[in-house]
């Protein structure tokens, strides 16, 4: 096993180079779609409510694999046209198809998270706002979002370590991630150590994310009590 990771060693870090620059981006993507999908999800506007629901119901409800397989190879298809409009240097990577992919796929749990987090902020909070003089924007951006923010941190903890596991479907369209760099050294090798290496490379990374989240979680823990009182 040392001898596969140290004679590969440009090929692992590659690997998990893509590996994490693939999950933070699809994770901060995901965020920033996820916000005014959650406020969709709570306008009273049932058309617009509506719209926001069918969509995360399609992305939870089908796999992510399919997902991936649609943007690349489905939308692959329509390379003469995504030429014409400009896009085809986006969708013949198969990176950045896979990013596109797990951000949508990623903002439609992470909607659901923040709208949770978004009603459990108590009433009182957005009343003692109001007392204050605040607009209803900045009630939204001082007291609400930080405070559901706080509140779901775990969560999106727990979002972020699924993402990074999931991230190994993109090796099936090429992606040198850390699978797809173990699965290109087992078809030269066809040694199935070289899954184990694998294997340890996100387990190293879970654990990395884990310890910073504990202690993000830790310096937010006082806007979580904040939202309690």
């Amino acid at each position: 096993m040392l001898t596969l990771l140290t004679d590969n060693l440009a090929l692992w870090a590659q690997g998990l180079q893509n590996t994490v620059t693939l999950t933070l981006l699809s994770a901060l993507m995901g965020f920033s779609l996820a916000l005014p999908l959650a406020l969709a999800r709570l306008s009273r506007n049932r058309t617009i409510s509506g719209m926001a629901y069918g969509y995360i119901y399609l992305m939870r409800g089908t796999p992510l694999l399919v997902q991936v397989f649609l943007i690349y190879y489905g939308l692959g298809s329509f390379s003469r046209e995504l030429r014409d409009i400009g896009l085809w240097w986006f969708f013949r990577d198969a990176f950045y198809c896979g990013l596109l992919a797990f951000a949508l796929n990623s903002a439609a749990y992470q909607a659901e998270i923040l709208r949770g987090g978004i009603q459990a902020v108590p009433r009182g909070t957005i009343e003692a706002g109001r007392v204050l003089g605040l607009s209803t924007v900045q009630i939204f951006r001082k007291l609400v979002l930080p405070i559901a923010t706080a509140r779901m941190l775990p969560t999106i903890g727990n979002e972020l370590v699924l993402l990074l596991k999931a991230s190994a479907i993109v090796s099936v369209i090429t992606v040198p991630d850390i699978m797809g760099q173990a699965r290109s050294l087992y078809a030269q090798s066809f040694d199935l150590t070289v899954f184990y290496v694998a294997a340890l490379n996100y387990l190293a990374v879970v654990l990395l994310i884990e310890a910073l989240w504990r202690r993000l979680e830790g310096r937010n823990r006082w806007l979580h009590f904040a939202g309690t009182v």
